[in-house]
């Protein structure tokens, strides 16, 4: 590698669900050039770097507790249709990266179970099967993803745009850090839950029977 592309300014998110007998447990946390700014435990998410004003922030942990609220009502159902005995992981990895040349690259990769699953081709706004071989679940989760603007096209723009838009404003500051330009930060938290969905229903409902 050349010495420019050598060390980028990240921000990358890790979103953690694990399911177990109907219940859902979550995880996760954002870092913003290797500092942690957001973490989630269950329901509750943390704002670590003062990003947002205490009003602004409020409403957006309301806004991921009921998100994660009906999500894990969501897998409850299904569990209850079709009873699985044993843990389901699922985490999702995404973010950006600016490198000191100017190019920049955005992500969005889910593993199941430890195994790849689905990756987000950030400039084709199109959800992509990494599981190896033919698996009904990924099938499923795919165009479950590929239906729904926020999970296509408003993620594109968040990784591609918004994401890459903070890190420019991390390189170009001078003096005290702006709020404003960190506000989307939790919008990436909330885009990668919502993007549960559709794998929930693939894999609660696809699991032990046909799509």
């Amino acid at each position: 590698c050349l010495a420019s592309l050598a060390v980028p300014l990240a921000f990358t998110m890790l979103q953690q669900t694990r399911v177990f007998e109907g219940n859902s447990l979550f995880w996760g946390n954002a870092r913003l050039d290797g500092q942690l700014s957001h973490h989630l435990e269950g329901l509750n998410v943390t704002q670590v770097l003062p990003l947002e004003p205490p009003d602004a922030w409020a409403r957006r942990q309301r806004e991921v507790a009921f998100y994660l609220t009906c999500f894990s009502q969501l897998v409850k159902l299904f569990c209850k249709e079709r009873p699985i005995n044993y843990t389901q992981r699922l985490d999702c990895h995404l973010g950006c990266y600016l490198f000191p040349n100017g190019t920049t690259h955005s992500f969005y990769e889910v593993t199941l179970n430890g195994t790849a699953f689905l990756s987000f081709h950030v400039p084709n706004a199109t959800w992509q099967r990494r599981w190896p071989g033919r698996h009904a679940v990924a099938d499923y989760a795919q165009k479950e993803l590929m239906k729904y603007p926020m999970t296509t096209q408003s993620l594109q723009h968040f990784l591609n745009t918004t994401c890459v838009g903070i890190l420019k404003t991390q390189t170009a500051k001078t003096g005290k850090q702006s709020t404003r330009s960190h506000a989307p930060l939790v919008l990436g938290l909330i885009l990668g839950t919502f993007a549960l969905l559709g794998m929930a229903m693939g894999i609660f409902l696809c699991t032990g029977g046909s799509c």
